[in-house]
């Protein structure tokens, strides 16, 4: 669903967005929705997101990457509940914090009924998603006026940086195999000992 009503202000969304932040962290299956997403961070290793982090650690940044995926969807929210357009709610994400909220995504039943209980829409549509994220951009003003501070730069990477980082890491896979930051590889299992 989309119509053409304009991008709400960015002191709009963050009233909308802290809104929805508190309503899901005070719901009764929070903490089970966080430990369900931590839990599963092994599955979330990505050649083209979460490795855009200098010195990665799932160990040490888990935790920190569930709190700016929760955001990130909490914006999104925002978003929606103020114009019921999808692709408006799309807004610009750098590519690790994306990455995270597919974990999210990934405990759909969990997410589906605290979205239902605290009234908001989760959006998430990877062919509209916009990996474009600027620090100073529309998204990061929304996130300022949700949540009272920067996002921080670790994980919020603008798009320029992200693109430079992914070519980096290309050329050291191709070093061993990986080609277009794992999309494929040459490797044999067969003939590997």
């Amino acid at each position: 669903m989309s119509n053409t009503r304009p991008m709400p202000t960015t002191v709009e969304v963050g009233k909308a967005a802290a809104e929805i932040h508190a309503a899901f962290q005070a719901d009764e299956e929070y903490a089970a929705f966080r430990r369900a997403v931590l839990t599963y961070n092994k599955d979330w290793p990505c050649y083209s997101g979460f490795a855009t982090i200098s010195e990665w650690d799932i160990a040490t940044d888990g935790e920190p990457l569930f709190e700016e995926g929760l955001y990130a969807l909490c914006l999104k929210s925002a978003v929606y509940s103020l114009t019921g357009d999808e692709r408006a709610a799309e807004i610009p994400l750098p590519n690790p914090v994306d990455d995270v909220t597919h974990a999210m995504l990934a405990q759909p039943q969990m997410l589906t009924r605290i979205a239902e209980r605290i009234g908001a829409t989760v959006i998430h549509q990877t062919d509209q998603e916009k990996l474009t994220y600027i620090t100073g951009g529309y998204t990061c003003e929304c996130y300022v006026a949700a949540f009272g501070h920067e996002p921080p730069t670790r994980y919020w990477i603008d798009k320029a940086e992200v693109d430079r980082r992914l070519a980096l890491l290309d050329i050291e896979h191709q070093k061993i195999g990986i080609l277009n930051n794992g999309l494929s590889h040459r490797f044999k299992f067969e003939a590997m000992a």
